[in-house]
């Protein structure tokens, strides 16, 4: 069989494979990252064997990664980089130096030797940005401010780590392997001399050439796709040339088309792309996983992953709360580095390639890969839960007055007709339709960029997450009419009337459904009013509402529109 033919049977089997374990995952409602990741250690090296021209899965892999980054960047534009700047990097270096010295002393302690303990410490900081911007998106918690920061601190973590290997490489193989030592303060200032380069260059592209040539080549949708991958992965590849990495470089490709009209438009199209590319990623990581080197490991990887999982979301709930953020979002987003990175095991492979540590070493990195990846998985796809158990012991997270938040948060005190939750498309166009019946409508949104052009443009709205239990406090429930729901998720529907009720809401309450199933649920658990915007139009949704917010009377449940 020719190489080509091979390489091309191994990863039709292997996408058959995965998508028949994926499909048994999905069936026992796990999570298909973890799902992934086993396919790729059982088809690796360690187990079937069949992987063996691993250059294939890594090109589809990194292609993917360029993407998913890309349309990170593509969401945050300058004004928002601007805004989280501070919080990302306090948090960001905050818990690498955190991590990394009580990591050293953890390490020192379990019997490592100095050098090994310096790089298994370190190799604990980095957490994996793509499996995390992976699951924020997919639940919908990239634009909320928690995702919003945790992609700002990963960004500061990718840089930090790719300093620590430029670092390690410049220092160069340990005495006895042979080779000079090049000078680490000529290397560390031509890498902040390329990396000021590379700003200066894409920030050229947005002033005089991008946004002429993307409104040139989105004359044809297909062009304008073609054009966006290109110049994800053209970016991507350039950053790797001039030493960093393809994520920066593909996370600045992002940002440089992130003012554009276009970006809703690209990042719409190049979802699903990204999602059937970071399969191949997921397949990579678990294939690349040395398996015979972990079994003399157990304890120590135990001990640091049990390090990983609490101590690093703790750190950055501390550094959160003393900035002022509320210890819901510090929570949330201190579940993002419970786990490490590819890099880790990047970094630990070059300390062997150099001789500065041995291959145990590799084998806890890998085996706290494993058992961090796995579990911090299912903490952020349950943090919500998770947090509302462990909320009454996180009160020493959180200033008296979360005064980061107040912002967003603090409404007017005047009373309103409705509050409406989710400034989405149907949610903005029920919003617009209540006010120009003269009524007085108080707009929630979790995304702060929605918030601050619905203030400028349209009327009152303050920042808030419709699953966040403490947050109906801060409205002025006495006052309100109604509180409208328009998210589209059955659960989250749910969520929100669950904690109206809780906080003692006694108005009416109108929820979205997008399937009769859905709307008899919805009504069964009390709501007053289930809209329904496959069926029904805004406007008719609009009526709807205004005659049950004049007459102050709802609804009895199980009326739906």
């Amino acid at each position: 069989m020719a190489h080509g033919q091979e390489v091309f049977s191994t990863i039709a089997l292997t996408m058959l494979v995965a998508t028949a374990i994926g499909a048994v995952a999905v069936r026992l409602r796990q999570p298909l990252i973890v799902a992934f990741i086993a396919v790729g250690v059982l088809v690796g090296p360690a187990v079937l064997g069949w992987v063996r021209y691993e250059g294939a899965l890594e090109l589809l892999a990194s292609i993917g990664v360029s993407v998913l980054l890309f349309l990170v960047g593509l969401k945050l534009d300058i004004a928002v980089i601007r805004s989280m700047g501070p919080v990302a990097l306090a948090t960001g270096l905050g818990q690498v130096a955190f991590t990394s010295i009580v990591g050293f002393v953890l390490c020192l302690l379990l019997g490592m030797n100095t050098i090994t303990s310096v790089y298994v410490a370190v190799a604990l900081t980095f957490s994996s940005t793509i499996i995390i911007v992976k699951l924020l998106s997919d639940k919908r918690e990239i634009d909320s401010l928690h995702g919003r920061i945790a992609v700002g601190f990963l960004i500061v973590q990718d840089i930090a780590v790719i300093l620590a290997m430029i670092a390690l490489s410049a220092i160069g193989p340990a005495r006895g392997e042979g080779g000079a030592r090049p000078d680490l303060l000529l290397s560390a200032g031509q890498i902040v001399l390329k990396g000021l380069g590379l700003l200066a260059g894409v920030g050229l592209m947005m002033r005089f050439v991008l946004p002429g040539l993307v409104h040139l080549v989105a004359r044809s949708q297909e062009l304008l796709i073609l054009f966006a991958t290109a110049w994800a992965v053209g970016l991507a590849a350039a950053g790797e040339y001039l030493g960093f990495s393809r994520e920066v470089g593909a996370f600045l490709a992002g940002v440089s088309l992130a003012s554009t009209p276009y970006r809703d438009a690209i990042g719409g199209r190049l979802v699903s792309l990204r999602d059937f590319l970071l399969l191949f990623f997921f397949l990579s990581l678990g294939a690349s996983l040395d398996l015979d080197r972990i079994g003399a490991q157990v304890g120590p990887a135990v001990v640091l992953s049990v390090f990983v999982l609490v101590g690093n979301p703790l750190i950055v709930m501390a550094i959160m709360g003393w900035m002022g953020y509320r210890r819901r979002t510090g929570f949330l987003a201190g579940l993002t580095v419970a786990q490490i990175s590819e890099f880790s095991l990047i970094l630990s492979a070059l300390g062997v390639s150099l001789g500065h540590i041995g291959p145990d070493a590799v084998g806890v990195v890998t085996l706290v890969g494993l058992i961090t990846i796995g579990l911090s998985t299912y903490m952020i796809l349950w943090s919500h839960p998770l947090y509302d158990r462990l909320a009454p012991f996180l009160s020493f997270f959180e200033r008296r007055v979360p005064y980061r938040e107040q912002t967003h948060t603090e409404g007017p005190a005047h009373r309103f007709d409705a509050v409406v939750f989710g400034l989405g498309r149907y949610g903005e166009r029920l919003a617009r339709g209540l006010i120009t019946r003269h009524l007085r409508v108080l707009a929630v949104d979790f995304d702060p960029r929605v918030v601050a052009a619905w203030r400028a443009d349209k009327g009152e709205a303050q920042y808030g997450d419709a699953e966040d239990p403490e947050f109906p406090s801060s409205l002025p429930l006495a006052d309100v009419g109604w509180i409208i729901g328009t998210m589209p998720d059955r659960h989250t529907g749910l969520a929100l009337l669950h904690h109206l009720r809780a906080a003692g809401y006694t108005g009416g309450i109108a929820l979205c459904a997008h399937t009769a199933h859905d709307a008899k649920i919805l009504a069964e658990h009390g709501a007053d009013l289930v809209l329904q915007p496959f069926s029904d139009a805004a406007s008719a949704g609009v009526d709807r509402l205004e005659t049950a917010i004049t007459t102050r009377k709802p609804h009895g449940p199980g009326e739906a529109a």
